[in-house]
């Protein structure tokens, strides 16, 4: 206890146990603000967001999907559930090569929480091994929680933590990774791994994939209801003291149409079928050792100089990315790179069901872009 009071501080108490998967799958290290009124309607946000208020100070109000959105969601599911849990067998595969037995998975919430226990449920199936899985917060702007960080570090010293997310957009939340581990490196002389394991990698900003194609991951499709009933990540500081981990909502009220651990079973029941598949591809891949080289992040500037979009934030390319530009913000227009691209069904079914432009947009090196309407000036 001495090493860790020197070196991590002052022991952090477990948190309280939140959301709707089975505590064996993952720990949600966010503190529980299910009781607090944070929802502003999407317009509203909007404003606050670019009027510089911090996105991670509210919430929104979650898109209700409608039963033809739904039964998109499901079938969608049932289709690329192969895809999904290959993609998935890869990257747990290369995460033990890196990583070794005493990995610690650390999953970004709430994107990354479901890709966390797919990893999680694939180490055990096919390697027999049990690891720790984590759910924490790291927010742009604001950096990664600290507290859940040290928590971990407390609770397995010999850990190797393993970062994880969904997918990548222009590789902002990368950004920010490095940046909170070179920040934790100097407070307190502890090297981290930067390392952002994801499914799909379109941005070219991840060392660590499944594959580099922009193509749907269904839990993309869906908010809370996909994701253990979690919200957003919260840091406010008349909610979030500095002992606390950041904060989150459970949406327990939710429960008769949460899909999430659905989501789990249905792709994991794949990964007897995938492993050595999983096993050949992530051999090649670490092998051909292709670094990152951030091309996404150079298509999103052409973009933006094209329409005249002052800040790049208003820009998120990929399927992941654009989804929640539909269900969260306020879109100005989608870009597709075509029309008959099987990735972009719900994309076109939320984009009619909230009125929004799309269009081809010739080039495109994602399947899509959303671009968020700006709400000062005149729209580009």
């Amino acid at each position: 206890m001495v090493f860790f009071a020197t070196v991590y501080g002052k022991p952090i108490l477990p948190p309280e146990r939140m959301g709707s998967y089975a505590p064996e799958d993952v720990v949600f290290l966010l503190k529980n603000l299910q009781h607090v009124q944070l929802e502003k309607a999407l317009e509203e946000r909007e404003e606050a967001i670019q009027s510089g208020v911090h996105y991670s100070e509210m919430l929104p109000v979650e898109y209700q999907p409608t039963p033809a959105y739904l039964q998109l969601f499901h079938e969608t599911l049932k289709f690329s559930a192969e895809k999904v849990a290959l993609a998935t067998g890869i990257v747990a595969e290369l995460i033990l090569q890196k990583r070794g037995p005493e990995v610690v998975l650390v999953s970004l919430a709430r994107a990354g929480t479901p890709i966390g226990i797919l990893i999680k449920r694939y180490l055990a199936h096919v390697y027999g091994i049990t690891v720790p899985h984590y759910s924490i917060s790291i927010i742009r702007g604001k950096g990664i929680d600290v507290n859940a960080l040290r928590y971990m570090l407390q609770n397995h010293p010999n850990g190797q933590l393993q970062f994880v997310d969904g997918w990548t957009g222009k590789g902002a939340i990368r950004k920010v990774l490095i940046e909170a581990c070179a920040e934790f490196a100097s407070a307190y002389g502890v090297s981290l791994s930067d390392d952002l394991a994801v499914l799909a990698d379109p941005g070219c900003c991840s060392d660590t994939y499944g594959t580099r194609e922009d193509f749907l991951i269904p839990s993309a499709c869906l908010n809370s209801t996909v994701s253990g009933l979690m919200s957003r990540t919260i840091l406010r500081s008349d909610l979030i003291g500095p002992d606390d981990f950041h904060g989150a909502k459970y949406y327990e009220e939710w429960l008769s149409e949460d899909v999430s651990n659905l989501f789990i079973e249905t792709i994991a029941q794949h990964f007897p079928h995938v492993a050595d598949e999983a096993k050949k591809r992530a051999e090649r891949q670490a092998q051909a050792l292709v670094p990152p080289n951030w091309q996404g992040l150079q298509d999103i500037q052409q973009i933006q100089q094209h329409f005249g979009i002052a800040d790049i934030n208003l820009v998120k390319p990929g399927v992941g990315e654009t989804t929640r530009v539909l269900l969260r913000r306020v879109p100005w227009k989608i870009l597709v790179d075509r029309m008959d691209n099987p990735n972009l069904h719900h994309i076109l079914l939320l984009a009619a069901d909230r009125q929004v432009p799309v269009e081809v947009f010739p080039g495109l090196t994602y399947s899509c872009c959303g671009l968020i309407k700006p709400l000062k000036g005149d729209t580009p």
